[in-house]
């Protein structure tokens, strides 16, 4: 794990950041991991609780000070007591009445939280009665405009405290007013450093690298966590590597919340080996852990790894089987077996559980269009996009939907979508380059393939299709290269892929070589050519010719009469290629 990145990186990624006293930041997290539970807000208090954990203990005499009380807390301190029962098991709205008219910072964020967290699940409530075809602003938290009404004047008369502009924040996020919201908890960073929530909800507002740099943010070392963070989202995978392997080496080594962050990085950058690898030592530090697990077994879908998903889905099931990860885990075992109906029935009851879930969107999508249902699938992708619209793979399966309903405009602005979210992904340029073959475009779609194969091709598919395109603009000494390119590709790997393709590439490189009296190169490829069951014929029929034409005395040319070069736009490096030069075919014998 240590290996992401050398050692000597790590001072020059945590700039500004202070590490050396990690005594002060575990008193610090212990201490804003306590008021986070005392104002019901679990996850942020999770966080830092899992944090502190990673950190060396503190003997008695560090341990952080309970927070003081003030003349207002004593006040309020029954009615808090009694509300604080009541919101822990989730009876908000007894909670809020119990609190009205308290004056004290911590009891009024709680009357407030509470009032929110009614109005959300009623909300939510009624979302799952009807988890069908929901238009986004069916189905509203009613309390969401009283919340924010009185939180300005509140914000205005800057009587809110870091907790109180984080909650005025997530109110303004509801009512789609991303900016204000986005200068809230730019504010609610800068007064309370230290609380993740705010943070985290930035997050899921920064579109992009531009944004991120007009943001002024506190110096401090959250920052570091927050930035690691949202570089994972951007997909900015280099620099959030850099940076956690940073915060490993200044002393966060054990903390498995920066471990399942590198896996989860790893698995976006479609790092397969790597992510599993650190997936499974995740597994034996916290077996009991159920975050990240669905991304896990997104990783062993795609290895097809049956038993582990078995042993996963089963494991989970014992530990929570009412948790959307557990569920999702269980849909893509189901999925992998192709019991899609019943994956689906899994993905949808992780939806009831939590309708804001966007990995449940997605997969439920992906099963749609298994089972060829295609307007259930758009609105399940559209669904993911609306909780987050950086999800790549929710674009890239509009795009499929609308490529099997032959709608290709439609399809080509959400091929675009999910490549500018993933520009170096060879599927997304594939897709695209396909698009604008449909659309006859063709310049464009060379320069897709092109760019697709530049970037590595992770389907080895793209240099056949420039080659197929060179072919149909009668490009024949392009399309000879590109076939001789994936040939050796192919070959290099160790494997053969798809025999079809192979087969087509030998069949055209017999050819070609034959139009240009390459007799030698030609025979070699019919040669090949004989190896497939769909070239045999052919393979046979060329070489027979071949010594037909030599038994005539017919010579080999040893000049192609046109020099070869691939556009200069196109090129990776912009520098001419090679002519065509005859295939050494003795390097590539499988």
């Amino acid at each position: 794990l240590a290996g992401t990145r050398a050692g000597g990186m790590a001072a020059a990624g945590l700039c500004g950041a202070d590490f050396s006293d990690l005594r002060e930041i575990k008193k610090q997290l212990l201490s804003v991991a306590e008021r986070s539970r005392e104002r019901g807000l679990q996850h942020s208090g999770k966080w830092a609780s899992e944090l502190a954990f990673a950190l060396e203990p503190l003997p008695l005499s560090e341990l952080p000070p309970p927070p003081a009380l003030t003349e207002e807390d004593a006040r309020d301190l029954d009615a808090y007591t009694l509300a604080k029962s009541y919101f822990d098991l989730k009876e908000y709205d007894r909670a809020a009445y119990f609190l009205r008219g308290c004056k004290s910072q911590k009891a009024y964020f709680l009357y407030m939280y509470s009032r929110y967290l009614s109005g959300e699940k009623k909300k939510d409530d009624e979302t799952v009665d009807s988890l069908g075809p929901l238009e986004k602003g069916q189905v509203k938290n009613e309390a969401l405009r009283e919340l924010r009404v009185e939180l300005s004047k509140k914000h205005k008369a800057r009587e809110l405290d870091g907790f109180g502009l984080y909650l005025y924040g997530v109110v303004l996020r509801k009512l789609d007013l991303v900016k204000e919201a986005i200068d809230v908890f730019v504010e609610a960073a800068h007064v309370l450093p230290l609380h993740w929530g705010a943070w985290l909800e930035l997050c899921n507002l920064i579109t992009d690298k531009e944004m991120l740099k007009f943001l002024s943010l506190p110096d401090t070392w959250m920052k570091e966590f927050f930035l690691a963070h949202i570089y994972t989202e951007l997909q900015l995978i280099e620099e959030a590597l850099q940076k956690y392997q940073s915060l490993i080496d200044a002393g966060f080594s054990k903390s498995t919340y920066i471990i399942s962050q590198i896996a989860v990085a790893y698995h976006n950058i479609r790092d397969i080996d790597k992510a599993l690898s650190i997936f499974n030592e995740l597994r034996k530090q916290d077996p009991y852990r159920i975050e990240n697990m669905d991304t896990f077994s997104n990783l062993l879908y795609v290895r097809s790894m049956k038993p582990e998903l078995s042993y996963l889905a089963h494991n989970l099931c014992e530990i929570d089987k009412y948790r959307v990860e557990t569920c999702c885990v269980i849909g893509n075992y189901y999925s992998l077996r192709s019991q899609h109906e019943k994956a689906a029935l899994y993905f949808q009851r992780a939806l009831k559980l939590n309708p804001r879930y966007l990995g449940a969107w997605t997969l439920m999508g992906h099963e749609y269009m298994e089972m060829k249902n295609t307007s259930a699938a758009i609105q399940a992708y559209r669904h993911a996009i609306e909780v987050n619209k950086r999800d790549y793979r929710a674009w890239y399966g509009l795009g499929q939907t609308y490529e099997i309903l032959k709608m290709p405009f439609y399809c080509l602005y959400y091929y675009r979508r999910a490549h500018q979210l993933r520009p170096n992904d060879s599927r997304m340029l594939v897709a695209l380059g396909e698009c604008y073959e449909k659309l006859n475009q063709l310049v464009e779609a060379k320069k897709c393939y092109w760019r697709a194969y530049a970037v590595g091709d992770v389907e080895k598919m793209a240099l056949v299709k420039l080659a197929k395109l060179h072919e149909q603009l009668n490009e024949s000494e392009q399309a000879a290269q590109c076939y001789i390119k994936y040939i050796q590709d192919i070959y290099s790997c160790g494997e053969i892929v798809e025999h079809l393709e192979v087969s087509t590439a030998f069949r055209y490189l017999a050819q070609y070589y034959f139009k240009c009296k390459l007799w030698d190169e030609a025979s070699a490829c019919a040669q090949k050519c004989c190896a497939f069951n769909d070239t045999r014929e052919e393979g046979k029929a060329l070489l027979r010719q071949i010594l037909q034409l030599r038994n005539q005395g017919e010579t080999s040319s040893t000049e192609i009469a046109a020099p070869f070069f691939l556009p200069a736009s196109l090129s990776a490096n912009s520098t001419p290629t090679r002519r065509v030069s005859p295939l050494n075919l003795s390097s590539v014998t499988p």
